[in-house]
């Protein structure tokens, strides 16, 4: 252990924050163990990995047997075994401490650990969680990347941009409008909320819409492709926002700067892709050892990653760049296939850390301090609700179509709303109240979309395999693969029915 702390005094002035304004170096709290206990802090880590993994893999189960995406189970999972239920998996920043700790208070009966000791052992076992669940946000960030085929977004034209620019901008506005004239929120927690109700799950609607056959379909098409910007915007607002909480105020010239160095970061990193894969994939051919394609994926993501935090944005956005880059290349397919068994082993690490820092006791209407918290959930839902309906009303000379289709089909949340409530809470930006209602907003929205895409196309609805919507249910696949996989079948199946064609047709209509 001596080494690591010699090398943890080494970087700490080197990178004195966390990349989300946590700060305390790695290990720092075991400087105040002994030798035997500073060795119970791995067995602590490992007792937290075995949590997060069953929670992870019952709770997304259950969660997909009903129909629901598996990423809500986690959340949910991580929800019980946390701060709110067992007590199982929790956090200094919570307000939790060593006695709250069941896995602390295991470690005690069966290991030895001595009570003086015990906060030491409990703040560095949570350090290395939440370090993996860091690690876990910039995998997915950079698998997402992977996904959004940047040839797909142009095709779908300017329809799409249109809904998703309106998808963003209605929610962020109204609702962090309402939380600092309605709530009296600080301007910081208000704009981290208000971001946190721009992005879309492309994977839920995309799902829902192979199932019901829609998916091939103008106002299908349009969702997807809405969808897909959506989330770009979503990380560059994302990347703004979480700047903005490292300052902790509001300049309107660094806004400005945040925006247009997020912008020109991804949009150089694409144009710069065309040159970099060939010479990556040159690389990954020279490589005939094991990893030969993945290491030098990984290594250019996190390099990415690395000159996103030190430009001041964020190292998620650094990490979805890569994705976006390296999605150009020959071989996308096997590195995406890759990317999964290091992805499922880290991911689901955050998604269950977001779910146990989450106190929802804060929302229980019988305690009358906890009413405030309540009616802010209740107001982020309807605005995240009503902000995503209203952009069916954008599409304009299509003739008849579902508007109201469109605008239900960008109502879910999921992984990148749980990033913005995971990030706020890691940063110490959001309060337990909002941080649950943001919660609420994810669970309540995602839950609610799969009925009302079935409601709202009842009138059309045929069955998915004679419409040719591609069925991966029966592949073992992660979700980002099926989800990718779904969107390139789509744009692929049939060039007379392709999306630049009926890109074309809508124009002309």
């Amino acid at each position: 252990m001596a080494d690591v702390f010699a090398w943890s005094n080494f970087f700490t002035p080197l990178f004195p924050k966390l990349s989300w304004g946590q700060t305390a170096p790695i290990l720092a709290a075991t400087h105040e163990l002994d030798a035997d206990s500073a060795a119970l802090v791995l067995p602590g880590v490992l007792l937290s990995l075995v949590v997060v993994y069953l929670a992870s893999k019952f709770g997304g189960e259950l969660s997909n047997r009903l129909g629901f995406p598996p990423v809500l189970g986690e959340l949910v999972a991580g929800v019980i075994v946390g701060i709110s239920a067992l007590h199982l998996l929790v956090f200094p920043e919570s307000g939790a401490q060593s006695s709250d700790s069941a896995i602390i208070q295991l470690l005690q009966t069966t290991a030895g650990l001595n009570s003086q000791s015990a906060e030491a052992v409990f703040n560095a076992q949570s350090e290395v969680v939440s370090v993996l669940s860091e690690l876990g946000v910039i995998l997915l960030l950079f698998e997402i990347g992977l996904e959004s085929n940047i040839k797909s977004l142009m095709a779908v034209g300017y329809q799409a941009t249109i809904v998703a620019c309106v998808g963003v901008a209605v929610p962020f506005a109204a609702g962090t409008a309402g939380l600092m004239l309605l709530f009296g929120v600080p301007a910081i927690p208000a704009i981290f909320a208000g971001a946190a109700l721009t992005a879309t799950s492309i994977g839920i609607t995309s799902k829902v819409l192979s199932e019901i056959g829609r998916l091939n379909t103008k106002e299908g098409q349009i969702i997807l492709g809405a969808a897909v910007i959506d989330d770009v915007l979503g990380i560059i607002v994302l990347a703004v926002v979480a700047s903005l909480a490292k300052t902790g105020e509001v300049d309107v010239m660094n806004v400005i700067y945040l925006i247009i160095s997020s912008s020109v970061f991804l949009l150089g990193s694409i144009l710069l892709g065309s040159f970099f894969n060939k010479t990556f994939i040159r690389v990954a051919n020279l490589l005939k050892t094991r990893g030969g394609l993945l290491i030098p994926a990984l290594v250019f993501a996190f390099l990415m990653s690395y000159l996103g935090a030190v430009i001041h944005l964020e190292a998620i956005l650094g990490a979805f760049a890569a994705g976006l880059v390296l999605d150009e290349s020959d071989e996308t397919l096997e590195l995406q296939k890759q990317v999964i068994p290091i992805a499922d082993m880290l991911v689901p690490v955050f998604f269950v850390c977001v779910g146990a820092r989450t106190d929802i006791g804060v929302l229980n209407p019988t305690v009358p301090t906890n009413q405030e918290g309540l009616i802010i959930a209740i107001f982020l839902i309807a605005v995240a609700i009503v902000g995503k309906i209203v952009t069916g009303a954008t599409v304009f000379g299509q003739g008849k179509m579902n508007r109201l289709a469109i605008g239900v089909g960008m109502i879910p949340r999921g992984e990148v709303g749980l990033v913005f409530a995971g990030i706020g809470s890691a940063s110490g930006t959001l309060s337990k109240p909002l941080q649950a209602a943001i919660i609420m907003m994810v669970i309540i929205t995602t839950f609610l979309a799969p009925p009302l895409l079935r409601i709202v196309f009842r009138d059309e609805l045929e069955p998915a395999s004679e419409s040719g919507s591609p069925n991966l249910n029966s592949q073992n696949q992660s979700p980002f693969v099926q989800e990718s996989a779904m969107i390139k079948e789509c744009f692929n199946q049939d060039s007379s029915a392709g999306i630049p064609e009926q890109a074309s047709n809508l124009s002309k209509e």
